[in-house]
């Protein structure tokens, strides 16, 4: 394990560094990468050679061991922290940043080997879980066994920036850019604490659901390495994109794939920065919804194009192509009375959200339907 101890006391530095060196009763090796009296000496050594564990005093005057700990986590949130104090009270506050363990001052080698096979165990038995993150309908988690489950979070801001980081995974965003959209009311240093809580609540849920995501500081920004993990909207549009033409023939897989959109993106959480990413792929789910409503009208299935068609009108209330396709099988079946009320629901939408009219096309299909 490669270790780094950071405590502003020289004579608690060399007593911890010679704990470790001798390595008594600990089940994993150590290898000591660096110790340090300055936190900021320690970030940047933390920046050159990633650390697999770190030894932290708690109370130091240049910058606190918690403090210390979220960045070195922005860095690497992997690592293990081990909290070192002369204080029991910090105790709460070290298992509340996600530390593995913390060490009362002064500290004994029979202790530090409890937390060093601790430190082994925790190693060896951490494995990501195979899930599925979902941003249809909203932000929620399909465990292994493919059952939903709900982030616990403690505030609006948190879920989100994990939102806004997924969407733009594996690309980096600034931190201003960030904070002008979560927080535009707040001065610099309030926002900054809002922006850190809000890092800090991901990467403990994150941790928590073992899922394969990193969060990555760098530049003064913030991404998601994406590791073994889905995403059910990329997924969905991956399957759209790949599956061959609709057909009677495939009829059945796209039926499959229709069930797998089962909401709009972030439909939920009306987050405004959202909505174009929504819309685009609302279009899609319009596009292959309009395909399969006419192959079950080739194949006289009726009940299932109409079906599909007030589908496309719920979804999409000003846009005509639900409308038309409705309009054209109650027209076969003798329904006149629907086919205008179906035109006259359209007019009126179009005219109240964008003051327009139908299209000429569909105009002179009516007319020319209610003239015969």
């Amino acid at each position: 394990m490669k270790t780094i101890i950071v405590d502003d006391e020289n004579l608690a530095l060399r007593k911890m560094e010679k704990l470790l060196q001798s390595q008594d009763g600990f089940d994993a090796s150590v290898e000591l990468i660096g110790v340090f009296q300055s936190p900021h000496k320690a970030l940047t050594a933390a920046g050159e050679e990633v650390p697999d564990l770190a030894f932290l005093d708690i109370e130091m005057p240049e910058m606190s061991g918690f403090e210390l700990a979220e960045r070195l986590l922005e860095l690497h949130p992997s690592m293990q922290i081990v909290f070192v104090t002369a204080y029991q009270d910090f105790a709460v506050k070290a298992f509340e940043i996600n530390a593995l363990d913390y060490l009362l001052k002064p500290v004994h080698s029979s202790r530090l080997a409890v937390t060093m096979n601790r430190v082994s165990q925790f190693s060896s038995s951490r494995q990501y879980q195979s899930a599925s993150l979902c941003c249809l309908q909203s932000l929620h988690l399909l465990d292994q066994h493919q059952r939903p489950q709900s982030f616990p979070w403690k505030t609006l801001k948190a879920p989100e920036l994990f939102a806004y980081l997924i969407y733009y995974r594996d690309k980096s965003v600034s931190k201003q850019t960030l904070m002008d959209l979560l927080w535009p009311d707040h001065d610099i240093k309030r926002a900054t604490t809002q922006l850190h809580t809000a890092i800090y609540q991901i990467r403990k849920m994150i941790k928590t659901y073992e899922l394969d995501i990193k969060i990555k500081y760098q530049d003064e920004g913030y991404r998601l390495e994406w590791g073994n993990v889905t995403l059910d909207a990329e997924v969905w549009e991956t399957s759209l994109r790949e599956a061959p033409s609709v057909t009677p023939a495939t009829l059945e897989q796209h039926l499959s794939i229709m069930e797998k959109y089962t909401g709009d993106f972030l439909e939920e959480h009306r987050y405004m920065w959202a909505e174009p990413e929504q819309e685009r792929i609302r279009l899609l789910w319009l596009k292959h919804a309009k395909e399969i409503a006419e192959c079950h009208f080739e194949l006289s299935q009726n009940s299932e194009a109409i079906g599909m068609y007030q589908n496309m009108i719920e979804k999409l209330p000003y846009i005509e192509d639900g409308y038309a396709g409705l309009m054209r099988i109650y027209a076969l079946l003798h329904h006149p009375g629907e086919v205008r009320r179906l035109y006259q629901q359209l007019e009126e939408a179009l005219e109240e959200e964008y003051g327009i009219t139908p299209s000429k096309e569909l105009t002179e299909w009516y007319w020319k339907w209610e003239r015969e």
